[in-house]
């Protein structure tokens, strides 16, 4: 997988990516993450990329001539037009089932905007996807494309020690992760659920789906519409399910 980022500030991604789960991958070569500087395609002496906006307005706009060549350049070097993430939160919410989609492809492209944000018109030129990472404002594109490169690279066979885990862990079946715990046992009084020391693999699933399924009933009972629950499990919910309402009621 070969993640593309056009950027004002390249050491801002560069920096982060290199390290952590993303930086081992990259030394192993599971991974590419190259950041492509907006400015040295800008045509003006002072590398000046934005200017004001038509019809008014506060702050500045990023010019589309540095963007499409910057693009266009990177297309020519790979011999083909990869699809164009534009980080903004005018765009679709990125989830689990985005990023296992988008994982299946060869390159990524991510548009990072500044300022007041990027000319509409190579908006509409390069672009195949508006996404965004939740329903707030940041300063730029860089950390909506971080938080993507590292969701995605989790999925990429190899990435982590344990493939198992990027299946099995939060979202997974739209269940929040169970509970985790290790070494020591107790902990200033709180001990590890008896479960878990038991060495019982079938009742240590059960528990941990229970687990995941009360959690996502606290925490995100949204996500339960869309669960993947076995009859068992669906009554287990439903008790659940009753038991609040009496405690609430």
């Amino acid at each position: 997988m070969h993640f593309h980022i056009l950027t004002l500030f390249p050491e801002m991604v560069t920096g982060t990516l290199n390290t952590s789960i993303t930086g081992r991958a990259m030394e192993k070569g599971l991974i590419r993450v190259d950041a492509v500087n907006i400015r040295d395609y800008s045509k003006d002496k002072h590398h000046h990329v934005d200017d004001a906006p038509y019809g008014g307005g506060a702050g500045m706009v990023m010019q589309p001539g540095p963007v499409f060549d910057a693009y266009e350049a990177l297309a020519a070097r790979l011999g083909k037009r990869p699809r164009v993430l534009y980080m903004t939160p005018q765009g679709r919410v990125f989830n689990q089932d985005i990023a296992r989609e988008l994982a299946q492809e060869e390159d990524l492209v991510f548009l990072c905007g500044h300022y007041e944000g990027i000319d509409e018109r190579v908006l509409e030129m390069i672009v195949t996807d508006h996404i965004s990472i939740g329903d707030y404002v940041l300063t730029g594109g860089e950390l909506p494309a971080m938080v993507m490169i590292d969701c995605i690279s989790r999925l990429i066979p190899g990435v982590l020690n344990n493939d198992v885990s990027a299946e099995f862990e939060s979202f997974h079946d739209n269940l929040l992760e169970y509970p985790q715990y290790t070494r020591p046992e107790s902990f200033m009084g709180r001990r590890v659920p008896e479960v878990l020391l038991s060495g019982h693999h079938k009742n240590i699933g059960q528990w941990r789906r229970q687990k995941a399924i009360e959690r996502t009933l606290k925490e995100r009972p949204d996500l339960l519409e869309q669960a993947s629950l076995t009859p068992k499990e669906q009554a287990f919910l439903e008790e659940l399910k009753k038991s609040a309402e009496l405690t609430n009621g």
